[in-house]
Parts: C-alpha cells; structure tokens; sequence
C-alpha cells in the first residue's frame, strides 16, 4: 500500500494528582503511586502518542507551574490522572489558566478491594473514583468543564483501553486540524450553493488556514515536472491500480498509454505542488478555455489526487472546502475518508449507491481500485483517467458539514453498512450503502438535516467519535439514526 507521507501523532499532557498529606501518613503509598503513574503514561503511549509527562501534582503552587508548562508546550489534550483522592485545588489552576481539551482518567489498580484484608493503605491504592465529581463540579463552576471522563481498571480492561484510544485519536485529529493548510483553487462549480464556505468562518471554526491558490501555480509545477519524475509515477499507478477491458459504459474504455501519462504527469505536479505550498489538503475546481493548458492540468488530477488521498493530503473536487475538512478529520482517524454523495436507489435490496467521479482514499478500496479511460467527464469538461472501486465490506460512516442560516457549521453524521455486490462499471467510485432501519427512512432522516449534498465516507463505525470532536471544536452536530 502507499505510505502517508507524514505519521498520524499528537501531543498529550499528562499528570497525577494526589493529597500530599497521603504520603507523609503511609509509609510506602508514594512509591506505589508512583508505580502505578509510570504504568498509566506507558499505557497512554502504548496508542502512539507523545506524552509529556508532568510528574504527580500535590500543591496548588505545583498546579499553577505545571498550567504554564502546559502552555508552552502547546499540547492537543489534557489527561488528568485521577490516582487516588485529591482537592481540586491541585486541579483548578490547570482548568482555569488553559483551554485544551481535558479528561480524568480513574483506573483504579484491582478490579475490587480483597476485603479479607482490606486497609487504608490498600483503599488509598484505589481510590481513583472519590474526587472525580469535586472535579467535575468544580470544572463547570469555573466555566470550563471537563470533556470527558474515562472509568475502569488499569489491567486489561478493554473498554477503558478502548475509550482511552479514542481519546488519542481525537487528539490526533485536533493536532492535525491545528495549523493546517486547506488549499482552495478555482471556484464553485457553477452553481452549487451548498458548496460556498467562508474561508474565515473555516479558520475561525476549525484552527486551520485557507490558502488561496490560482491554477497558474500548479500550471507552473506542471511544467517542471521531468520524464523521470513521470515514469515513476507511471511504475507507481500500474502497482496500485488494474486496467481491465471496459464493460456496459460506452463512455468507459481500456486505460489509454496517453491517458496513463497524462495521469502521471499531474500526479507528479500535484507532488510538487502540494511540497511548494506545504499543502495538508486542496479543494478545487476548474474549467478552463478547450485546448488550454489550465484545463489540460485541471483534468489530470483524479490519479494523482487519489494517491494523495491515501498518503494523508485529503484532495477534495468541486471547490468542497468543507468536506475537505471532513475527509481530513477522518483521515485523521485512520478510517479513510472518501469524496461520496448518494447514487440511485436499489429498491430491490434496499440499499443505495455511495460514491463519486474523481479522487478517492484508495487505502480504503476493496481489493486493487480500477482505472478506466473516460472519453468524457459527466457533468464537467475534460476526458481521461478516472477511478472506480468500492469500499471495504463492513461498516461504514459519513460525516458532512454544513452550515445553518446563521452561517454555523454543523456535523451530520451516520453509520451504515457497505455490503458485497456489482457496481455500475463507470470508471467512478461506488459502493452499496445498507442503512437501519431501511434505506429509505435513513435517507430522508439525513437530508432534512439540511447537509451538502458531499461528505466523506470512511470505514468503521465512528459516529461517536466524530461527536466528541464535534464537541470539543464547539460544533453542533446530529447522528442520524
């Protein structure tokens, strides 16, 4: 498979809190916690994360140089450790003098005290639980609550393992939106209203910057690129991809030589294009005047894109900013996060098509994806190269963002299943989406949701996570169901 051209990471604070007087009371309870502190940051670490690590907090003083350590540290999340009972008071300065995400952690030592020889010392080794709602409490009397809490046993203890994962996903997520560079090139397909986005609200909303970029800058790319950078390319897309023989589509056709390097040229553009302008996603569209060498390129992209899209640079048609950052947030995730929107009903079986024309996450592809040669591109202009396959059998998720009358974004999110079977043979990505309780009912539950007619598709189920992100980034969101 092609490798992502930068790893998924995050950066995640991480402390212990405890009541000092504990340690001055029973000899020994500090080189426990201590212990059980060092397994906890190995198990946060265990999910690819870097964690700096700021030791066990017992003072108010502690707490408060501990917040500034935070901050100039620029972490993605806060974990709090909840090792035994503490006041709030070695907790509210972090609360109040930072404004990253926090969660408690209480995964307390033994699954249950063994009361045959229960003490205070044992009871103190667990007591994990105790101050977590004066926490709580005290989180959103200061007006900055506590996002999450995660509760169980630190051995082997899959659901708190599982919950602390989807923590670090998150995190990964939010370290990746932080700073990112969504490119935007060309305009809206004439004329899609729900595409439009703000370049500003996007910033405001998800942390991100738009650059604005003109077809001339790739153009220019285009025209440095060298035979030897296309026959790469071209190595590179007959390992990735099949070229079978057309079928019912009179639009389809083998894969031609000059589309084949077509297709290597732009891909080996967009390369340098996206390392020029140090691009982590682009969304576009342009038409350009019949014979141009601006709609030459802008025609070339779909192959190139989709490798980009399984290296981690969500490449995004239609000028659909906002489902970039969607395709983004999932690739983040690790679930993919293809360009998809809804194909014609099968009434029959009860499911619908999901797909698109143009670039896919091809590491979610079933099996090798397809190329064919179009002679046409439905809808815009230009022919050549185009990708078709379906995604991984098995549960699948969308999210779409969209955008109210008031001009705030909002995260539509569902959960379906794809399932095994023929697609239409078009040279464009489809998939047979089954939703619950049928099809149809789903269907009109999302689009009275009032989304975009786009969103990214990637594998798993995830609609709690995409939530919480949600949540944390202080976006209204609905789970269709």
């Amino acid at each position: 498979m092609i490798a992502r051209k930068t790893e998924r990471t995050a950066r995640i604070a991480f402390f212990s809190v405890v009541h000092e007087v504990y340690f001055r009371q029973f000899e020994g309870l500090e080189e426990s916690l201590n212990n059980y502190h060092a397994q906890t940051v190995a198990l946060v670490e265990s999910n690819d994360v870097t964690v700096l690590d700021y030791g066990i907090i017992g003072s108010n003083t502690a707490a408060f140089e501990t917040a500034d350590r935070i901050n100039a540290d620029k972490v993605d999340l806060i974990i709090c450790n909840m090792i035994t009972y503490a006041t709030s008071s070695v907790f509210a300065p972090i609360v109040q003098n930072t404004s990253t995400p926090i969660i408690l952690l209480a995964l307390q030592p033994r699954k249950g005290l063994d009361y045959t020889k229960a003490s205070t010392f044992m009871q103190l080794e667990n007591d994990n639980i105790c101050s977590v709602p004066e926490f709580t409490g005290v989180a959103i009397r200061l007006k900055r609550p506590v996002t999450d809490v995660v509760i169980g046993h630190l051995y082997e203890d899959e659901k708190a393992q599982q919950e602390l994962a989807q923590w670090c996903d998150i995190a990964k997520v939010l370290h990746d939106l932080k700073g990112a560079r969504i490119g935007l090139m060309g305009h809206v397909l004439e004329s899609m209203y729900d595409m439009h986005a703000d370049p500003t609200a996007v910033s405001a909303a998800f942390g991100l910057h738009v650059p604005l970029l003109e077809i001339d800058d790739v153009v220019k790319e285009y025209q440095k690129v060298t035979p030897e950078e296309i026959e790469a390319k071209k190595e590179l897309i007959l390992q990735e991809f099949e070229t079978p023989d057309p079928k019912s589509d009179p639009v389809t056709m083998k894969l031609t030589d000059a589309d084949l390097h077509r297709a290597a040229h732009g891909a080996a553009a967009l390369d340098r294009f996206v390392e020029k302008y140090k691009l982590t996603g682009l969304a576009y569209y342009y038409e350009g005047i019949e014979g141009s060498i601006q709609r030459e390129v802008a025609t070339s992209f779909i192959v190139g894109n989709s490798i980009l899209n399984a290296q981690g640079i969500p490449m995004c048609g239609e000028f659909d900013l906002k489902t970039c950052v969607a395709m983004l947030i999932m690739d983040r995730l690790n679930i993919g996060g293809s360009f998809a929107e809804f194909h014609p009903f099968d009434f029959n079986e009860d499911f619908i098509l999901v797909g698109h024309d143009g670039p896919h996450h091809i590491a979610i592809a079933d099996g090798k994806p397809i190329l064919r040669s179009l002679s046409k591109f439905h809808g815009k202009p230009g022919s050549g190269a185009s990708v078709e396959f379906k995604i991984k059998e098995g549960p699948i998720t969308m999210l779409g963002i969209t955008q109210n009358a008031h001009g705030e974004f909002k995260f539509v999110i569902g959960e379906g299943y794809s399932k095994k079977g023929p697609i239409p043979p078009t040279g464009n990505t489809n998939t047979r989406g089954f939703f619950e309780p049928n099809t149809r009912d789903f269907i009109k539950k999302w689009v009275m949701e009032g989304p975009t007619h786009h969103y990214a598709l990637g594998v798993g189920h995830h609609a709690d996570t995409i939530a919480k992100i949600a949540k944390v980034l202080g976006i209204e969101y609905v789970i269709v169901r």
